[in-house]
């Protein structure tokens, strides 16, 4: 069935009243996707442009004449080594990404298989912290990653991260659905609770595990103030700080500040066009199961 007759079919079977609502539903739709896009879409093109052409007053969204030369002084500036920030940004995201998903996880089936006293109202407790903003943090946090002497170090951008809770009630609301004859079974062939964790729960859990994933995978590679507070040196900078720098030293060379933003966001598109089927999964499975 090809478009028009498709497009035939919809209106030959539809009232004018849910036509009207479908097309003003559509009509929506573009215009938030347009609101999404047109910023990514103008910084993309400004990383193409002639900097004579991006403070050109006759604004235009897709450059007049396309050049390299942005990306090009970025990569090979030995005074802005973008690499090594991608380099360390990439390794502490990861870092971050499998310790909190074991720490989340581990808690998660604490919170919704075993049976001990004070188990909901802990829960409670641990589920208030999320009300708390997280710059109310900072101070603490430096405080303390002070005292460890982690300043400057990658650790610093690691740990802090760890205590965040949404990992720990997106995986116990998806755990909670997990029948329990299947921990019942495995005790009857004599597994112990790490066993049953391990081998017969978590590998349940793929698509939640692969969602939350990506959502702290981005959530630790985007983060920009903590980096920026806790690193010195241009070693230990992550790619958010090192850039935040890079803008203070071509704070008018607009074309090479979006040329870093948009290979900064190329490692969180490639993470989520991968994981997409993961993704969508995990999201639907957890809304059923909450």
């Amino acid at each position: 069935m090809g478009a028009a007759e498709r497009l035939r079919h919809y209106f030959k079977n539809h009232s004018k009243k849910q036509i009207l609502s479908g097309v003003l539903l559509y009509a929506a739709l573009i215009v938030c996707a347009l609101v999404v896009l047109v910023p990514s879409l103008w910084a993309v093109a400004t990383s193409f442009k002639f900097e004579t052409d991006v403070l050109d007053a006759n604004v235009t969204l897709f450059p007049r004449r396309v050049t390299l030369e942005n990306y090009a002084h970025i990569l090979n500036n030995r005074n802005v080594p973008i690499l090594l920030w991608f380099w360390n940004s990439f390794k502490i995201a990861v870092t971050h990404v499998v310790l909190y998903l074991l720490i989340s996880s581990l808690a998660a089936f604490a919170f919704s298989r075993l049976r001990f006293r004070g188990r909901e109202v802990l829960f409670w407790i641990c589920m208030s912290s999320m009300m708390i903003p997280g710059v109310i943090n900072l101070i603490p946090n430096y405080i303390i990653i002070d005292s460890l002497g982690l300043v400057d170090n990658m650790f610093s951008m690691v740990l802090p991260g760890l205590g965040g809770v949404f990992g720990v009630f997106m995986l116990r609301q998806f755990m909670r659905g997990v029948p329990m004859a299947y921990d019942e079974a495995a005790k009857i062939d004599g597994a112990s609770e790490f066993r049953i964790y391990f081998n017969v729960v978590l590998p349940l859990c793929v698509p939640v595990l692969v969602t939350l994933a990506i959502f702290s995978f981005q959530g630790c590679w985007n983060d920009y103030v903590w980096p920026l507070i806790v690193t010195n040196s241009a070693e230990t900078r992550t790619l958010t700080a090192g850039l935040a720098t890079f803008s203070g030293s071509y704070s008018h060379q607009y074309g090479k500040q979006m040329a870093g933003a948009v290979l900064s966001a190329l490692p969180i598109l490639l993470i989520f066009l991968l994981g997409q089927k993961y993704f969508i999964k995990g999201i639907s499975i957890g809304g059923i199961k909450g």
